[in-house]
């Protein structure tokens, strides 16, 4: 959705050869992988689906080899669309270019549901998430309200940051335990969170659990593994918390009814809702007309409320992470 904006702007500009590289930085090395003509005709209905119609993937070629693509195709500009990973490839891309002094302007546009890079009020992607995550939130509330001793456990994405964790719980307002990150927390003990939902089905006979994916981590054990990216593969939180809640429920003699629910996927697969779609116009169109004005090593966001061109550099020192101590999450606890 986001590539066609671009386009649509760059065809205003003028520009008769647009392409689309397949499957990210992969596209420019993997054998087999063909760059795709884009046109105003080809992209104008994308906007009805999720997902990316270009295709993604994790991982890459060294920068040199992506920026000897990047030559052999003569590109001028290049739009990249993703997260950090992708933001810090965009800036690697950059500095290459620079150092070679080739005439490549490379414009980087935030596109992630985590909601996680650093200056920005938010991402392409983040609303839609929470949106979804919400009716997720919705199904535990009813199947734990329904059940005798019921506890609704829902597990959301969030890598690095508990931002869909804390909105969904928030506009569904039906969540009694948020789980994030950013907030250390135990399970066992006084003031476990087990205890807790004792406390919590004892006074209302029922509860809601929201957890992100990140949360908890140092509970469980760790694999090590990484993926293509260099990302930690994280242990599942989701499915621990269901089996240590079954036990201490059954060994305490009272007869919880667990209802787990792992939409992660369905968060992130449907298509954009109205908040996103303007968000996406705007940062898309905005990515042309800095390019165009002779800008690289940019980001084109939303900051402070302003749509504004960032350093690519400022934005990859490390993730945007929930404040336990800000409003917003204080907020969640009320």
């Amino acid at each position: 959705m986001m590539f066609r904006q671009i386009v649509f702007t760059l065809e205003t500009y003028g520009v008769k050869n647009i392409v689309g590289i397949p499957f990210g930085y992969r596209g420019f090395f993997e054998k087999g992988l063909k760059e795709m003509p884009l046109s105003r005709h080809l992209v104008e209905n994308i906007n009805l689906n999720g997902g990316s119609f270009l295709g993604v993937s994790r991982g890459g070629a060294k920068t040199s080899e992506i920026v000897d693509s990047i030559q052999a195709r003569r590109i001028d500009m290049l739009f990249v669309l993703g997260g950090n990973g992708t933001h810090a490839g965009a800036n690697a891309i950059h500095e290459e270019c620079r150092k070679r002094k080739l005439k490549v302007s490379v414009v980087a546009v935030p596109k992630t549901i985590d909601n996680d890079i650093l200056l920005m009020d938010k991402t392409f992607g983040f609303d839609t998430a929470v949106e979804e995550a919400q009716r997720a939130i919705n199904s535990a509330y009813i199947e734990a309200r329904s059940a005798y001793y019921g506890i609704g456990l829902v597990k959301l994405m969030g890598r690095s940051s508990g931002f869909i964790a804390m909105h969904a719980s928030l506009s569904s307002g039906q969540v009694d335990v948020c789980l994030i990150p950013e907030v250390p927390f135990t399970l066992d003990g006084e003031f476990g969170v087990l205890r807790h939902l004792e406390h919590l089905l004892k006074t209302k006979g029922f509860c809601v659990v929201c957890v992100a994916e990140a949360a908890g981590q140092d509970l469980l054990q760790k694999s090590g593994a990484t993926d293509a990216s260099g990302n930690v593969i994280f242990s599942d939180i989701g499915v621990h918390m269901q089996q240590k809640i079954k036990m201490h429920f059954k060994d305490i003699g009272v007869p919880a009814d667990v209802k787990y629910i792992d939409p992660t996927y369905m968060v992130r697969a449907c298509r954009a809702n109205a908040s996103d779609a303007i968000l996406c116009t705007v940062l898309g169109q905005n990515a042309v007309h800095g390019a165009f004005a002779g800008f690289s090593g940019i980001t084109s966001c939303i900051c402070n409320t302003h749509y504004v061109y960032l350093p690519i550099t400022e934005v990859i020192k490390a993730p945007k992470r929930v404040n336990p101590n800000s409003r917003m999450w204080h907020r969640c606890l009320r």
